[in-house]
């Protein structure tokens, strides 16, 4: 009789932890489905939904394995569409042949300027890249870059750079033009227009407030509302930066929904995380993004460590159609 009970008690413990891992779980999966980026603690459970569905799996797998029917039966339910809309990231798109301009983009936010000048100088040469967003770039940051050579590569630019992380700049193989292209934001935007030979490309260095600030995530959402959309009988129009955001938030969605693609996306890069470089907590997200006009078919997308900075950059190359 005392085993049974016993048996009876880790039963009954076992379905209790079971109950309350899929409560949680239905929750954080509803904050995703609702699309709804809502407080800043919504927004960071947001953020995880990747991991959110593969825990799901492993959850429902467990409860089918212990019999819990019920739970199982919900928890795989939800898991399923959380995976659904997750999965398709690590899977390259059916994408065009372009025909046109080659262009390589690459965008690296530099930790208030602790970034390692010359490696950023390096990658730019290695990839030979045609364009560098560059987010939280400080006037000491433009100096090193400038002893590193950056100049030599990328001779044209528009800088925003200031003390701290709020400027932002825009350095160009082609000569550049200042665009406002953003809505006023609580940090700066750098907007061009690269004069490409034969074509036009209109490119934003994005870095919007992050969104977990103790004042709620209102100024995040406005940054974000506060990008242009793609005009499609306008330049090609590049986002390209520190977004603050990832796939799962609809504030992003709402500019692919636009007109634009998403990069990693495109070639089944959609999962690779880009922050915090280096660490495992907080469990890494993919903050970074090259947002590219449709027209354009993309052709590549790498992410890449930058000592000193905690965002992985991200460069892409794509295509630029003829007229």
């Amino acid at each position: 009789m005392v085993e049974l009970e016993g048996r009876r008690t880790r039963r009954g413990g076992t379905t209790f932890l079971l109950v309350v891992a899929a409560v949680a779980f239905v929750l954080a999966g509803f904050v995703r489905l609702l699309g709804v980026d809502g407080t800043r603690h919504m927004v960071a459970t947001t953020a995880l939904t990747p991991y959110f569905a593969a825990g799901g799996v492993v959850l429902g797998v467990l409860a089918l394995l212990l019999r819990r029917w019920g739970v199982a039966v919900l928890v795989l339910s939800l898991a399923a569409v959380l995976v659904a809309a997750v999965a398709p990231r690590a899977f390259p798109d059916s994408r065009p042949v372009g025909v046109g301009r080659e262009v390589t983009v690459m965008a690296s936010n530099f930790l208030v300027g602790k970034a390692d000048a010359e490696v950023v100088v390096d990658l730019v040469r290695r990839y030979r890249v045609d364009v560098l967003a560059m987010q939280e770039l400080t006037p000491a940051m433009v100096r090193d870059l400038d002893r590193a050579g950056l100049g030599l590569v990328l001779p044209h630019r528009h800088l925003l750079d200031e003390p701290g992380g709020s400027g932002s700049g825009i350095a160009s193989r082609y000569p550049v033009s200042a665009r406002e292209l953003t809505a006023p934001g609580s940090l700066r935007q750098a907007g061009a227009l690269v004069d490409l030979p034969g074509d036009d490309l209109e490119i934003v260095s994005v870095h919007p407030m992050p969104p977990v600030v103790e004042g709620g995530p209102e100024t995040w959402q406005r940054d974000l509302a506060g990008l242009p959309e793609r005009e499609l009988g306008g330049p090609v129009r590049v986002l390209a930066g520190d977004f603050n955001a990832t796939l799962d938030h609809v504030a992003l969605r709402r500019l692919l929904n636009s007109g634009y693609v998403d990069a990693a996306d495109q070639v089944g890069a959609g999962l690779t995380p880009t922050w915090p470089a280096g660490a495992l907590w907080p469990p890494p997200v993919t903050l970074d993004h090259v947002l590219v006009d449709g027209r354009c078919p993309v052709e590549s997308f790498e992410v890449v460590d930058v000592p000193g900075s905690d965002h992985r950059a991200v460069i892409s190359r794509f295509v630029v159609p003829a007229g």
